[in-house]
């Protein structure tokens, strides 16, 4: 460089730098002044991304027992009661689950909204210790993954409770 472009304030205070450059240079001077580093937006971990899907998902299951069980009141199945029993149980236990999910939520620090549902997908918003994305979901998918928990909530209905035995 010549000298006459330096020292002149005008090449000086025209440098360019990356935000994630001048990020680094400020968090190393807060560092070498003493400065606690600042806090960084955490990215949710797997079982926090579980814990949003549980939640976007297990509504969902409920109003779909829900619906059944309504269903099933008004029919003449000859064994009528034996089903509404066991959906009424099902309900049980899949909102004590929504319970659980909201509590652990709650102690992470994550909140999650209703986005926007598009034909072929729904999409919840979520915020966790500063963090904010999206979580979508197709609608197959939706359907696959409930028909499976279910299944599963199901099978537990009828397992036999070894705890007093």
């Amino acid at each position: 460089m010549s000298k006459k472009l330096q020292g002149n304030g005008r090449w000086e205070s025209s440098r360019m730098m990356l935000p994630e450059h001048r990020a680094q240079l400020i968090e190393r001077q807060r560092i070498q002044s003493g400065e606690a580093p600042a806090v960084r937006a955490q990215v949710p971990t797997r079982e926090e991304l579980e814990l949003i899907r549980d939640y976007t998902l297990l509504p969902m299951m409920l109003t779909i027992v829900e619906k059944n069980r309504i269903q099933m009141e008004l029919s003449t199945v000859s064994m009528k009661q034996l089903y509404v029993t066991a959906l009424d149980a099902l309900m049980r236990r899949i909102h004590m689950d929504l319970v659980l999910v909201k509590k652990s939520l709650r102690e992470h620090g994550i909140k999650v909204y209703d986005d926007e549902t598009v034909d072929s997908a729904v999409h919840y918003r979520y915020v966790c210790r500063g963090y904010e994305d999206r979580l979508a979901m197709t609608r197959d998918v939706v359907r696959s993954e409930i028909s499976v928990r279910l299944s599963r909530y199901v099978a537990g209905l009828f397992k036999k409770d070894d705890g007093g035995a």
